[in-house]
């Protein structure tokens, strides 16, 4: 009798547990496809958008959907031929700084490949009309608990240059943060700044 009342609550929680992962894959974030966008504008040009001093403000959610931290960062974007770089200076609402170098390698169709110092292997990226995918696994610094997580960026061009990203960070295929920031052009940060005073 024992065994049948567990049997009875266990297979219905199996079944659910079963169908929130297939929806997980094939609904929200992670179900996105670049090719979805390809069709949509204003174009994200890499050497173009990713090009000079950035701007970027953001909030990074906990895993229970709570805002964590907030950050800017000041970025600076060089590109030479299909090769570029992306220097970021972040400074967090705890007062914790970090700097993270991006190395990117443009390919073909829209793909390319990205390093830094905390990524393990290669990120691995494409462009789609007005989108941008990069996929990588990072580790995170010890003061951060040093866990290795599975990264899925997104970045919209909005237009005037202004990208919207959007990245879940998983562990074990369970988010456990998600960040949500605004990039733009350094020079229009500072116009917007001086006209709303």
């Amino acid at each position: 009798m024992r065994q049948s009342m567990l049997m009875s609550w266990l297979i219905p929680l199996a079944v659910f547990l079963l169908l929130a992962a297939i929806a997980g894959r094939w609904i929200g974030f992670r179900a996105q496809n670049p090719d979805f966008y390809a069709e949509s504008g204003p174009e994200f040009v890499l050497t173009e958008h990713l090009n000079g001093p950035i701007l970027c403000e953001g909030i990074i959610y906990g895993p229970l959907g709570r805002v964590s931290s907030t950050f800017v960062a000041q970025m600076s974007g060089e590109w030479n031929g299909t090769t570029g770089t992306l220097a970021e200076d972040f400074t967090y609402s705890t007062g914790n700084t970090q700097l993270r170098k991006w190395y990117l390698t443009l390919g073909e169709n829209g793909q390319f490949t990205a390093t830094a110092d905390d990524i393990i292997g290669e990120a691995r990226g494409i462009q789609r009309g007005n989108a941008v995918r990069m996929s990588y696994r990072i580790k995170l610094t010890e003061e951060a608990g040093g866990h290795v997580l599975d990264v899925t960026d997104w970045m919209y061009h909005t237009g005037d240059g202004v990208i919207i990203n959007r990245s879940q960070m998983r562990k074990f295929g369970i988010k456990v943060a998600e960040l949500v920031a605004t990039m733009r052009p350094a020079s229009q940060a500072a116009s917007e700044s001086l006209a709303a005073e």
